[in-house]
């Protein structure tokens, strides 16, 4: 009986060997998905749409909070900044232009926001895939400007995100070693 209990063990282990190797060979190449859904991705592509849009209003006040928030964040930062006398090194002066401009950014936001998910003041309606019409409720083409020249944030997020990067990285490259850290744990 143990003769015949040892064949059936061996041959579950040859048959989960059997599965084991046709699994691995049939196993999906990581960087051939990637590249797959890449393609889609560019191939099928969705509207990528500067600001956000919010289903309802509730929404928009938590989000409208939220930049609001991050202005007095920003503000406080500069003031702490400039209090501690930390402007004097150019990292530091690099870090608080990313926060001068994360705040006009947050100021941009909300004003977009504010026009045509609060007050409803302006509609923008797509006409074609490289063609949008913005009409306002009172007509005004200076409004009209001002709005499509707010949807354009990008210019002033992408710049503020720059800056801190080129901040951290000096602090990180001006950054004196420590004689009390080994050499190997500094990098």
């Amino acid at each position: 009986m143990t003769e015949r209990s040892d064949i059936h063990k061996s041959s579950i282990f040859n048959i989960q060997l059997s599965i084991k190797r046709v699994s691995m060979k049939k196993k999906l190449n990581p960087l051939g998905l990637a590249l797959f859904l890449w393609g889609l991705m560019f191939l099928l592509p969705n509207p990528a749409l500067a600001t956000q849009g919010h289903g309802g209003i509730e929404g928009v006040y938590a989000h409208q909070f939220a930049h609001l928030f991050f202005i007095i964040s920003m503000a406080v930062f500069i003031y702490w900044l400039r209090q501690r006398g930390l402007v004097s090194e150019k990292g530091w002066q690099l870090i608080q232009l990313s926060a001068l401009f994360f705040i006009l950014w947050n100021l941009d936001a909300f004003l977009v926001h504010l026009l045509d998910d609060q007050l409803k003041i302006i509609q923008v309606k797509r006409v074609g895939s490289w063609t949008i019409r913005i009409s306002g409720q009172y007509d005004s083409n200076p409004l009209k400007v001002l709005y499509y020249l707010a949807k354009l944030d990008h210019l002033l997020c992408v710049p503020a995100i720059i800056f801190l990067y080129l901040g951290l990285r000096r602090l990180l490259k001006d950054q004196k070693p420590d004689p009390a850290r080994p050499a190997e744990d500094r990098t």
